[in-house]
């Protein structure tokens, strides 16, 4: 009886510490560093983000955050690397909202699923986008710019990071909402495009805030109109596309952190906090001068707005007569 009631309660407590196991080796994430890929080159708004989140992570979760940029193919080269890592919380994604929304509209077949492949841990920023060239006796509003499509259809060029990039929807939202024809010229990154739109090799980009105010600023692009409810902060002078004359063209560039499919709850949800902890007041306002609203959110939220997001953009794709590529 005295070996049976031992056997029992060994077997209890086998039970028990074979119960708390997983528990324990949660808590011990992250162990050794963690990597963010970057499904773009350095120097845009999404690595920049990218690299102040990593930083602030590394405070609070006392362990490095490696940025790993792997641009090219509109996220196809970055994405199906975070989709194959390992699902242990150690490969991670931030990522523009395009390559999880449009790139399923604008390709015929991608390299990964954008719903099916990952576990989404928060949206982290929203980011407004504007109109902007660099010859402002051409173009000094945004009539004269939308007069001059109208005039010559398939001339005028726009800049982009890539085929379904967030400078990508906002041109073809542009030609959807306004029936010109644009052409566009996609570049390996949104610095890239910057660049020859600086150096007036294009014409026009539908930029992220973040990526041209700073031109802006100082003088070196002319902002058109914001794709946005209201004017921003940064811009009291730049008109919004409604107050321009132009309805129902507003667009938000958000992005957002993504775990490989399967990673447990317990480190998608520490990685939420971790992600709520870092975007403080301090990086809060250090993004607002570069025109980022820090807007996080629940992994629930951001898998619905992955879903929604998707069926809008294929709608405007379609209505834009594009053909997947």
């Amino acid at each position: 009886m005295k070996l049976r009631h031992l056997a029992k309660t060994l077997t209890c407590t086998i039970g028990l510490l074979g119960l708390g196991a997983p528990v324990l080796a949660q808590s011990t994430y992250p162990d050794h560093p963690v990597k963010i890929i970057v499904g773009l080159p350095a120097g845009g708004s999404v690595d920049m983000i990218a690299r102040s989140l990593g930083q602030k992570l590394n405070t609070t979760l006392q362990q490095p955050f490696i940025i790993d940029n792997r641009a090219g193919a509109s996220g196809q080269i970055g994405m199906p690397a975070v989709a194959k890592a390992a699902p242990d919380g150690y490969t991670l994604t931030v990522s523009p909202a395009s390559f999880l929304t449009t790139n399923k509209s604008i390709f015929k077949t991608l390299p990964y699923d954008p719903e099916a492949d990952f576990t989404p841990v928060a949206r982290l920023v929203n980011q407004p986008m504007v109109l902007v060239v660099k010859d402002k006796q051409k173009y000094p509003t945004l009539a004269a710019f939308l007069a001059a499509a109208k005039a010559a259809p398939g001339q005028i060029t726009f800049a982009s990071s890539g085929d379904g990039s967030p400078q990508h929807l906002g041109g073809l939202m542009f030609e959807t909402r306004t029936k010109v024809q644009l052409l566009h010229v996609p570049y390996k990154g949104g610095a890239l495009a910057v660049n020859d739109t600086l150096a007036g090799t294009v014409d026009a980009m539908f930029a992220v805030l973040p990526e041209a105010l700073p031109h802006i600023q100082a003088g070196k692009l002319h902002a058109l109109g914001l794709m946005s409810p209201q004017r921003a902060p940064k811009l009291p002078n730049t008109p919004t596309m409604l107050e321009g004359g132009i309805a129902d063209l507003s667009l938000s560039a958000w992005i957002g952190l993504l775990a490989p499919a399967k990673t447990p709850r317990p480190i998608i949800d520490q990685l939420n906090r971790a992600v709520r902890t870092a975007l403080d007041a301090e990086l809060t306002a250090k993004l607002g001068e570069n025109g980022i609203e820090v807007a996080p959110s629940s992994p629930e939220e951001l898998q619905r707005t992955i879903a929604a997001d998707i069926k809008l953009h294929a709608e405007l794709v379609k209505a834009a007569g594009l053909t997947p590529q």
